[in-house]
C-alpha cells in the first residue's frame, strides 16, 4: 500500500491557520480528482504525556500533492482513536477503516460540519 503522511502542526491553540491553509490546498486537488473517496486528510490533538495538546494531520496516500506542499513525512496509517475528517469525504472512513465504519456509529463531525465535503461551508 502507498504511504501516508503525517505533519505536526504544534500547539492546538495555534494550528487553525494551518488547517485553513490545508483546507485550501486541499479542495482543488479533490475537485481535480472527482471527489476520490480514497483522498482525504484527517487530523487528531495528541498529548503523548504532555500539558498541552499538539495537532497531527494525516494524508492518506492519494492526498500526497497537498502532503508534499505542506512537508508532511511519510508514516504508517493513523489508528482512528480521536482521528477525525479535517477535509474529504465522509466515504474516506469505509475506505480507510472499514472497521470503524462496521458497527461503531457514524463518524465524529468537526464543528460547523455542513456538508459530505468537509472543509466547504
Amino acid at each position: 500500500m502507498r504511504s501516508w503522511f503525517a505533519s505536526n502542526l504544534g500547539d492546538a491553540m495555534l494550528a487553525g491557520e494551518s488547517l485553513d491553509h490545508i483546507q485550501a490546498l486541499f479542495l482543488p486537488e479533490y475537485e481535480k480528482a472527482h471527489h476520490a473517496t480514497d483522498m482525504a486528510v484527517f487530523v487528531r490533538h495528541e498529548s503523548e504525556g504532555r500539558l498541552h495538546c499538539e495537532v497531527k494531520v494525516y494524508f492518506s496516500p492519494a492526498a500526497r500533492v497537498v502532503a508534499e506542499a505542506v512537508d508532511a513525512i511519510p508514516c504508517n496509517k493513523p489508528s482512528t482513536d480521536g482521528l477525525d475528517l479535517l477535509v474529504g469525504s465522509q466515504e474516506s472512513w469505509s475506505v480507510f477503516f472499514p472497521e470503524r465504519a462496521v458497527g461503531s456509529g457514524a463518524p465524529r463531525n468537526m464543528p460547523g460540519q455542513t456538508s459530505d465535503v468537509y472543509g466547504e461551508h
